[in-house]
């Protein structure tokens, strides 16, 4: 086997790279990755340089890859280690550049050693992580990061000395409902009654939602959507992290992964949800609104994509980080993970130390949440 580097996903074809992905998750596709380079999301000036990984074999077929970036700092990442920069500061060293294993400002769990299909997957994974770490080393970079894997791939991480990090988000799992009164039906009745009133001051407000894939979405739409997706981050003092091409791009080349929940009053949007989807699970991403109106956060982002999971038989909606306000809608606590090797053995000791303590906090808070969810029997 030889592993490459790719400073551009568009340097392997489209069919190669989704083969070796192996999943419909929209956000470790081809076309994903590549409208975030295509449309200025990642590269120069972002602090995400692509350097993807792929692995070939000896008959030059890819057999494994990576979707990596060399990161100058820590921003849009969800796993926070500026603690850790911050020390190796002190201490005179340099933390950057690192190299991340993730996608770009999306904090959902999805593969991040693509094996799929290959022959010996221990082996590709293998193949990967040693170049990733030989590449760490050709570019002076202090770590490596492998950010929100799914439990599949922990135990060959933890093989091959990466350091597991826990942490917390809170999804909502389909019981199999027939619709959203059955949902509410396994609630306490102060819970349940809570919810009826929130959606209903919506309704008694006027607002009516219209549910969309990226194909109903034609460029003056966009025009309107995007001032809402953009407010959001305006309101805290960024820039958003993704354009109205880059929006425009994916509803062209996924159209089907793409799921646009609008909320309209006398026929004009004020509220949007950009979401995605995949053949199992639904993804909370993007909100923003025109103002302020009551409850209306709560149905746009939460009871909308609810709804929507139960129609389409979607198992899992995953809406985001954080947000214990989540908890009384009906999400979990949910476990997720990040794999970390750091080429300072002593960093690395300390950091070791730190996630064994941190872990048992983790495990600590999701215990208490458990206690707080708004089933009956807190079977959540």
């Amino acid at each position: 086997m030889r592993t490459e580097t790719l400073t551009s996903i568009d340097t392997i074809t489209a069919a190669e790279w989704n083969a070796l992905a192996g999943t419909d998750q929209p956000f470790v596709r081809h076309e994903f990755l590549a409208a975030m380079e295509h449309t200025g999301a990642v590269g120069p000036g972002t602090g995400w340089q692509p350097c993807h990984l792929v692995v070939r074999d000896e008959q030059d077929r890819a057999c494994g890859a990576m979707p990596l970036y060399s990161k100058t700092d820590s921003w849009g990442e969800f796993v926070f280690d500026f603690a850790w920069a911050d020390a190796y500061r002190r201490a005179g060293l340099h933390y950057y550049p690192k190299l991340v294993a993730a996608v770009p400002y999306t904090p959902a769990t999805g593969p991040r050693l693509l094996t799929a299909g290959s022959d010996d997957a221990a082996a590709v994974a293998a193949a990967l992580l040693a170049g990733a770490r030989r590449l760490a080393a050709e570019q002076q970079a202090s770590s490596l990061h492998l950010l929100f894997p799914p439990g599949e791939e922990l135990a060959v991480l933890k093989e091959h000395e990466l350091l597991l990090r826990k942490d917390c988000q809170f999804h909502w799992h389909n019981a199999g409902y027939s619709d959203f009164g059955e949902f509410l039906g396994t609630f306490t009745a102060a819970k349940r009654k809570k919810v009826n009133r929130e959606r209903r001051r919506v309704r008694e407000a006027g607002v009516r939602f219209r549910v969309l894939s990226g194909a109903d979405v034609n460029p003056d739409m966009w025009q309107q959507i995007m001032p809402l997706y953009a407010a959001s981050f305006w309101r805290r003092g960024r820039e958003p992290y993704l354009s109205g091409d880059f929006f425009l791009e994916i509803a062209r080349t996924l159209p089907d992964h793409l799921v646009i929940i609008l909320a309209e009053f006398g026929g004009e949007p004020i509220a949007v949800a950009l979401c995605f989807r995949s053949a199992d699970t639904f993804y909370g991403r993007y909100w923003g609104s025109s103002g302020r109106y009551h409850s209306l956060h709560f149905e746009t982002c939460y009871y909308q994509g609810i709804d929507y999971c139960i129609a389409h038989g979607l198992q899992h909606f995953e809406p985001g980080t954080q947000g214990e306000h989540k908890i009384s809608r009906g999400f979990v606590p949910t476990e997720t993970w990040s794999a970390h090797w750091l080429s300072h053995p002593q960093f690395a000791a300390a950091v070791d130390d730190y996630l064994e303590r941190e872990r048992d906090h983790i495990d600590d808070y999701m215990a208490v949440v458990r206690n707080h969810v708004p089933y009956r029997d807190k079977h959540g």
